[in-house]
């Protein structure tokens, strides 16, 4: 393979799991990518443009991907023809602990002059016990390491010893581990996502591997694009790494930085150019103010892009905010996270509002032709019961009623799993919000993820709920809803019955596994590796609701491919 300056490598979240009998459960029911977490961060397109644009050649390889779409594909033989002084690894959600930590081990082994650097939120949280693997040469922390990584690079191209870039953490010579000042946090990301997007279809030509630069399993079939509007958050959800206090103490960043609505736009004009997927804005608009999310409509308007676009709102939002998404972006779709039905555990939670306030925007949202309303509901939230959480699904109902079963109308519930984030409120405060946190470092995160069950990698109790309770409340508040969803037409009668096969299943199995290890006779476990990743492969009805009319993308983003080969725009 033709060498490079750094390969960036996504893992998945357990390494071996095609060898591994462990069953997963809800914990990337909502997300699009499945529950070996493969979608790598963002950030990997943004690094590899603003090094290349310094001169570096920089390649991503997804892992994750090309081991879940094909079982012979060995990853060590892939990582040995790879050649790059630099392996850059993500570990900014810590449910990729353990392949991330694995996957250095391999980098090391087939490659053991190399250097390998970790980055990402949950890099900058765990940055001294990361050092502590013999694998880590660098940790780079912050939210923003395009430019310390550049330095950095230099620094090795000249080999010199890195003692002046900042946010790097890194051993020296003599295997001393050296904290260099977490001093680069920048207040304006305008050098940064400048033309990553463009960037990265240009890398899939010129490597020749569509494969590993996918962001998650089936994005070919939907091309489901995010494009960021901040770093930081005004927040502080009780349950969030990303939080603004996490952001105050770990991150170091004071309060949130915006992208201009001009980069945000031209993000999306790019988009649109390869694909006609839908495209997910991250962030609230109106945490930057109304002119700001006002500005940004106004030029989405005079873009008229043919994608549909999903917004979220961290809080209820104006009326007239709502009509100028339609005007923006007709067919637009909204997301909303209350946590729960109940302002007094949404409020213990960090979201303060009432009902009627929530209501009033979903009335609004959907009068004002939104394609789309998504609200998501939470379980193992503060003062939160079983009985709570029934209720949440009883509320449901009453939306349902509300909005005359409306099919643009979809709820979702699903756990906090698998892990309550470190950094959160909650986590750093457990007593306070009403947390027993069962695992503080990052060693006994990464062995949790490899226990038999999705119930032993949770990481808290709540003075409310046990984890046992969790489980179990979970699963029949996912059934009750499947079958509310089935009642008003949401869903197709069909997939309903799937979305019951597959909770009875995984409950049931998961009843089972927890007979296993009370007897003690873990030689079962292996004898159940096929049942377990058979209910794994089933289809998850609440990823297929989430997902939305693509058209004809996969025609466009080949055609796509030929003009940047072709060097034709």
């Amino acid at each position: 393979m033709t060498p490079v300056d750094l390969v960036l490598l996504h893992a998945p979240s357990v390494y071996d799991f095609r060898e591994k009998a462990i069953l997963y459960g809800p914990v990337a029911d909502l997300i699009p990518s499945s529950s070996m977490f493969e979608m790598y961060p963002i950030g990997f397109t943004s690094i590899a443009e603003y090094l290349e644009a310094a001169g570096y050649r920089v390649r991503i390889v997804n892992l994750a991907v090309r081991m879940l779409n094909d079982k012979k594909f060995d990853a060590e033989a892939f990582i040995k023809r790879l050649e790059a002084p630099l392996f850059g690894i993500d570990l900014h959600w810590l449910v990729s602990s353990h392949g991330a930590i694995e996957v250095a081990k391999i980098v090391k082994r087939c490659h053991p002059e190399s250097k390998v650097i970790f980055g990402g939120f949950s890099s900058s949280y765990f940055y001294k016990e990361l050092m502590g693997y013999p694998e880590v040469d660098y940790v780079m922390r912050g939210d923003t390491t395009e430019e310390p990584l550049r330095q950095l690079m230099a620094c090795l191209k000249h080999k010199r010893e890195p003692e002046e870039v900042p946010n790097l953490v890194w051993r020296d010579g003599q295997g001393e581990v050296r904290e260099n000042p977490f001093s680069y946090i920048p207040a304006d990301l305008s050098p940064v996502m400048v033309g990553h997007f463009e960037n990265t279809v240009r890398s899939v030509i010129r490597y020749r591997d569509l494969a590993s630069y996918a962001p998650f399993k089936g994005w070919a079939q939907y091309p489901i694009t995010a494009v960021l509007t901040c770093k930081g958050c005004n927040e502080n959800c009780v349950i969030c790494g990303g939080s603004a206090a996490a952001f105050r103490k770990f991150y170091g960043r004071e309060r949130p930085v915006f992208r201009s609505p001009e980069a945000v736009v031209q993000d999306i004009k790019q988009i649109e150019r390869f694909s006609t997927g839908p495209i997910f804005i991250l962030g609230d608009l109106l945490h930057a103010g109304e002119d700001y999310a006002h500005e940004v409509l106004r030029r989405l308007e005079k873009l008229r892009v043919k994608n549909q676009l999903i917004f979220e709102l961290f809080n209820p939002a104006p009326r007239d905010l709502l009509h100028r998404m339609r005007r923006a972006c007709p067919n637009f779709c909204l997301e909303i996270s209350p946590e729960s039905h109940d302002p007094k555990v949404r409020k213990a939670s960090g979201r303060n509002y009432s009902n009627e306030d929530l209501e009033r925007t979903m009335a609004d949202a959907l009068d004002a032709g939104c394609g789309r309303l998504d609200i998501f509901f939470m379980i193992g939230l503060p003062r939160q019961t079983p009985k709570s959480v029934m209720d949440t699904v009883d509320y449901c109902d009453y939306l349902f009623q509300k909005f005359n079963g409306d099919k643009r109308f979809s709820p979702f519930i699903a756990p906090i799993s698998p892990f309550l984030d470190p950094g959160s409120l909650g986590f750093e405060q457990p007593e306070r919000h009403g947390y027993q946190v069962l695992f503080k470092t990052l060693e006994e995160h990464r062995q949790a993820l490899v226990a038999p069950s999705w119930k032993y990698s949770l990481n808290y109790e709540t003075r409310w709920m046990s984890r046992q309770q969790i489980v179990d409340t979970a699963y029949e508040a996912i059934l009750r809803l499947n079958r509310l969803r089935a009642k008003y037409n949401t869903i197709f009668v069909e997939m309903a019955d799937i979305g019951e096969q597959r909770i009875k299943a995984a409950w049931e199995m998961a009843n089972h596994i927890d007979g296993i290890l009370a007897r003690g006779d873990l030689r079962e476990l292996p004898l159940l590796k096929q049942q377990i990743d058979e209910i794994n492969a089933f289809p998850v009805v609440e990823r297929k609701q989430l997902e939305l009319p693509v058209g004809l993308v996969k025609l466009k983003f080949l055609q796509s491919l030929w003009m940047w080969a072709t060097g034709k725009k």
